[in-house]
């Protein structure tokens, strides 16, 4: 039983598809300010879906994960699970997750579900093969869930306060996987991935990565001035930890930057995005 729920969450990378939710769920607290009796409905759902589609995921890159050494031994590419039963369970998610989201969040919440799972799957994926540069617009898949809850929750999608929420995780999707990339550049390579360290030296990359870090501080410090939050508190909250993210981005500057700096960078600019969420969250439901 615990070898086969650990192939489940492998299968539908679990953690992240679980902060994929929790981006649905602070859209969804941002619009309505409280936890209504649709709110775990949309989010599960939303799960179910992510879920789905990152066993697509698994699925479609199985020969480039027997590759790297990162990967190998996921699922599909290590024999654990075959194909055939990884499009049934796939199938599996994304019906119950559709169905629930069109039950608790409407056409419009699953629709804008649907796009994303198609831009990732259909899209991005794909184009990862082909160009070192396809997270510019597959950040895209960041910037979605956010508006699912939002709208889920009776807002409108092109409210200003979505808008910059959904801004502020495309920005930050960018350096996320660059991030990622630098600490795994030889494996994307040996994969057949095209990497951006064909276009720019590790010094250039450690820059530009740098610039993209305090874009996503900016973008995150932005948001109060869009109207999403009321409390000074949280004024307070992102300023320090953009702060603290900018001290610590900057360490990339450095010429003797190392992979573990990557990896640290990494850890710091996802714990930035997991302080959006909570200050947000706390924002609406508890002050």
């Amino acid at each position: 039983m615990k070898d086969k729920l650990k192939i489940l969450a492998d299968l539908t990378k679990i953690k992240i598809t679980i902060f994929v939710m929790l981006t649905t769920a602070v859209g969804f607290v941002a619009a309505a300010g409280k936890l209504t009796s649709v709110f775990v409905g949309v989010c599960f759902g939303l799960l179910l879906l992510a879920c789905g589609s990152a066993v697509i995921n698994h699925i479609q890159e199985r020969r480039t994960d027997a590759l790297m050494k990162r990967t190998k031994n996921r699922p599909i590419p290590s024999g654990k699970i075959s194909v055939k039963s990884a499009v049934i369970l796939s199938a599996v998610l994304l019906i119950f997750g559709s169905a629930l989201l069109y039950y608790n969040g409407g056409k419009l919440a699953l629709g804008l579900a649907v796009l994303n799972l198609l831009w990732y799957n259909g899209f991005y994926t794909p184009l990862k093969r082909v160009s070192s540069l396809a997270i510019l617009p597959g950040a895209l898949v960041g910037a979605i869930p956010p508006a699912v809850g939002w709208v889920a929750a009776g807002g409108y999608i092109f409210d200003k306060e979505i808008i910059i929420i959904s801004f502020f995780f495309f920005i930050w999707q960018v350096p996320h996987f660059w991030l990622l990339l630098m600490s795994l550049d030889q494996e994307y390579k040996k994969a057949g991935f095209p990497t951006i360290t064909k276009y720019f030296s590790r010094d250039q990359l450690s820059r530009i990565i740098f610039i993209w870090m305090v874009a996503t501080v900016v973008t995150g410090l932005l948001i109060p001035f869009f109207n999403v939050v009321d409390f000074s508190f949280v004024y307070y909250s992102l300023f320090i930890g953009g702060a603290w993210l900018t001290w610590n981005a900057a360490k990339l500057l450095s010429r003797q930057v190392e992979n573990i700096s990557f990896k640290f960078a990494f850890r710091d600019i996802n714990l930035f995005a997991l302080l959006v969420v909570v200050v947000i969250s706390i924002d609406k439901l508890i002050i």
